[in-house]
């Protein structure tokens, strides 16, 4: 590199600022870390992070963004000697343990265009920009951090703060507490300007509680930590009245009053949130059967762990379900394929779904954590340390109100976000979308109860969610309150789908007779999937609380047949309903697995299909929300009225929209169907489009067998319709905002004959003993054909 080479590479650099993403954990390609024997190399330009093993990402991210220079990290563990085990501590508490307690780093600067590999560190910007990346949150951290903070909000107390005359704080005011000598954990009351120590909390941090004393004191209740204070804005703002950690949109006009400038301040200490989350990953706990003999771990291939990144049980199950399929093996899982690099991996959905791919079947990362010591194990092994999907929960979390979040959330409604973006996703040939394994045709058969004439509609599904009947045990008698345990009668599998498949009566008006006494409907399959994703309906909605109801249900590991569920079509005998749509034809006909879903939650049935209706009849997500904003409707409770709705959806073809969708890659007859069904509004449009990617539009009132010429559908209607369980999704908890996910994965282990269950508990994978009763109480089944 000639010397005006390296003036202009060394004066691109930038320290990292606190809201920057460091990659400085794993390589954004593949889960190789800091802590392997060539540790990660971090591109001080952009910071993504890049392995230095065989897969040479760092060469490639180099030859991609042509920026030279890196900072090679390695990370050893500290061998030391616990005396006990981590305590569970409160939200607030702090980790006494702290990574410099834990590990050793060692760092050099690397050039790759001048193939130096150790290059002077004080050279130019580089000591500041090196301690900037060490110091920086990693990005799986600072993303849970900001998920944590997504939950905070202002209270009134910071609404309706009313500060003391502005005037200017003396800097040396700003040194220590105003009732002792303490300098750090130091709190400013943004009513007086008075500067108190906070709390002494777990882990070292030193605190006389004069924060609170001023409180208790004078009634000012919000102040900020000065440790905390960035550039940008951002701080710890708590409110001692509240006793929460709360935001402050005028926290710059705030600190102004007294003096301080945010473009002057510097993030000197961690904030509260990021003690957090710190302690919140640091749950440890045993693998044991109810005897208390403690499970076979199991390493190799297909055999990973997924690391708990706070809450993420959900994701973690869903993953491996998904991962344990060969459609999508198929489609992520290419060792030995060339594959063209992003600019940013990181951010590319396509690129994360890889490298969990690669990191959950090719076995390289499954072994024993190095690290552990074998005290804190009864049989003397170690569990997997367990890989750590950060970038992927972020990126499927991303806009999500719910998936952005650190909270806990319902796998199943997970796994078909997960769907909804990996169709929406490019599948260049020869891949193919993996969701299409899951997808097939009901088709719901109509008749009327007067004429008898019938209509069969069909539609396009990726799972079912059956009803599981609920009968309550009967308490022996003078059985006392405090021993009554609900419990209910076990139920099969096929009393599950015979409800999902039954006969029902709806209320609808006859185009051909006029008669109103209504339709029998009931919904058979048309094709089965490859994959058949089965949701049972343990949780009711009581109080508008979600709350599991532990039915058994009873599901074997031997082959069934579905042959009994198929439709029998249109029969010779059977006269059609006209075609000729009259007023009263049923224009609407509501996704029946979606109002199911929302009948299960308690909502009527008719706030059930206008909510459908509102919502582009997508799914039961969507519908929920729209109901919870409208349940002060007036209107709420009336019939939908399906003569204005078709009179707004035949004006909705507008050509500016039409014209708009286009240049999203969408067909005309795409367009103006979307456009009908979702009454015009673009953004539903655009929604309905991609909840609906094999739609082409059409002619709606086309025959069916014109319908059928159109696309080609999903599923295979051959009979024999033959399925066997291949994994299982199992909540434990009452409420599906708490409690903890796990996957059992039915596998053929090395050495041995028969298929075996598996049982995926974040990080740890071990071999299932007692896989009969947790079947029973499973949330989400999959099933493949045979």
């Amino acid at each position: 590199m000639s010397f005006r080479s390296q003036l202009t590479a060394f004066s691109e650099l930038r320290v990292p600022g606190p809201v920057q993403s460091v990659y400085r954990e794993d390589c954004t390609q593949c889960f190789d870390s800091i802590d392997d024997p060539t540790g990660l190399d971090v591109c001080l330009y952009c910071f993504n992070g890049g392995c230095t093993g065989p897969r040479q990402h760092t060469a490639l991210h180099y030859a991609l963004r042509s920026h030279p220079l890196v900072l090679n990290i390695r990370r050893t563990r500290k061998h030391v000697v616990r005396d006990e085990p981590p305590q569970k501590m409160s939200k607030l508490a702090i980790a006494a343990e702290t990574e410099a307690d834990r590990y050793d780093y060692e760092t050099t600067v690397k050039c790759y265009e001048c193939n130096i590999d150790n290059v002077d560190k004080s050279t130019g910007k580089l000591s500041a920009v090196v301690d900037g990346v060490m110091k920086a949150n990693t990005f799986s951290r600072q993303e849970e951090v900001k998920a944590w903070e997504l939950e905070m909000t202002s209270c009134e107390h910071i609404l309706t703060l009313q500060q003391e005359p502005a005037r200017k704080i003396d800097s040396q005011l700003l040194g220590h507490c105003s009732l002792c000598d303490l300098q750090e954990n130091l709190w400013l009351c943004l009513q007086c300007g008075n500067l108190g120590c906070g709390r002494s909390q777990f882990g070292g941090i030193k605190g006389n509680s004069h924060g609170v004393e001023h409180k208790n004191t004078t009634g000012h209740a919000v102040a900020v930590k000065l440790g905390s204070i960035t550039p940008e804005g951002t701080a710890d703002v708590y409110c001692y009245a509240c006793d929460e950690e709360r935001i402050d949109e005028d926290l710059g006009s705030h600190l102004a009053n007294w003096g301080i400038i945010l473009a002057d301040r510097q993030k000197t200490e961690k904030s509260l949130t990021e003690m957090n989350v710190e302690q919140n990953l640091r749950w440890e706990f045993s693998m044991t059967d109810e005897a208390g003999r403690e499970y076979e771990k199991l390493f190799g291939e297909g055999l990973t762990g997924l690391k708990n990144l706070g809450n993420s049980c959900y994701l973690a199950s869903t993953l491996q379900c998904l991962f344990a399929l060969p459609q999508f093996k198929k489609r992520y899982y290419l060792p030995e394929s060339d594959l063209p690099t992003v600019e940013d991996p990181a951010q590319d959905l396509e690129t994360q779904m890889r490298k969990v791919a690669d990191g959950l079947l090719s076995g390289r990362y499954s072994k024993p954590d190095p690290d552990a010591l074998p005290s804190d194990n009864s049989d003397g092994s170690a569990y997997q340390r367990g890989l750590a999907p950060a970038m992927t929960k972020y990126l499927i979390g991303k806009g999500h109100e719910e998936f952005a979040t650190m909270r806990q959330q319902d796998a199943f409604e997970f796994l078909l976000h997960v769907f909804k973006l990996i169709t929406r996703s490019k599948h260049k040939a020869p891949f193919q979308d993996p969701t299409r394994a899951f997808r097939f045709v009901i088709e719901q058969r109509l008749q009327c109860l007067n004429c008898k004439k019938v209509r069969y509609r069909t539609d396009e599904q990726d799972n079912i969610s059956v009803p599981v009947p609920i009968k309550k045990i009967s308490q022996p008698e003078g059985t006392s309150d405090e021993d009554k345990k609900d419990e209910y009668e076990p139920v099969t599998l096929k009393a599950c789908l015979d409800g999902f498949t039954s006969a029902e009566i709806v209320e609808l008006t006859c185009a051909a007779c006029g008669s109103k006494d209504g339709f029998s409907k009931r919904s058979l399959f048309k094709t089965f999937p490859e994959v058949l994703a089965v949701n049972a309906r343990r949780f009711n909605i009581i109080n508008w609380v979600p709350t599991k109801v532990d039915v058994p249900v009873v599901v074997g590991d031997e082959p069934f047949f579905l042959d009994d569920y198929k439709s029998p079509r249109q029969q010779p005998s059977e006269e059609l309903l006209p075609e000729d749509a009259s007023e009263n034809k049923p224009s609407f006909v509501p996704n029946e697995t979606a109002v199911q879903q929302l009948e299960a939650m308690g909502f009527p049935r008719v706030r059930c299909e206008k909510a459908l209706h509102a919502t582009g009849n997508s799914d039961a997500d969507s519908a929920m929300q729209w109901l919870f904003a409208h349940l002060e409707d007036p209107n709420i409770d009336s019939p939908l009225d399906l003569r204005s709705s078709s009179a707004a959806a035949a004006s909705s073809a507008d050509p500016e929209k039409i014209e708009m969708l286009g240049a999203m890659g969408f067909g005309p007859p795409q367009a103006r169907k979307a456009l009908k069904e979702t009454g015009g509004d673009m953004e539903r449009a655009v929604e309905w489009l991609f909840s609906h990617p094999d739609d082409m539009g059409g002619d709606e009132t086309a025959a069916p067998a014109a319908e059928g010429a159109a696309k080609e559908e999903p599923g295979s209607g051959e009979l024999p319709a033959k399925f066997q369980l291949a994994s299982i999704i199992c909540h434990k908890g009452a409420s599906i905002h708490a409690g903890h996910y796990v996957a059992f994965i039915r596998k053929l282990l090395e050495r041995e004959s028969s298929p075996s269950w598996v049982l995926y508990n974040d990080e740890k994978v071990v071999k299932a003993n007692d896989v009969e009763e947790m079947k029973k109480f499973a949330y989400v089944y999959f099933f493949e054909r045979q």
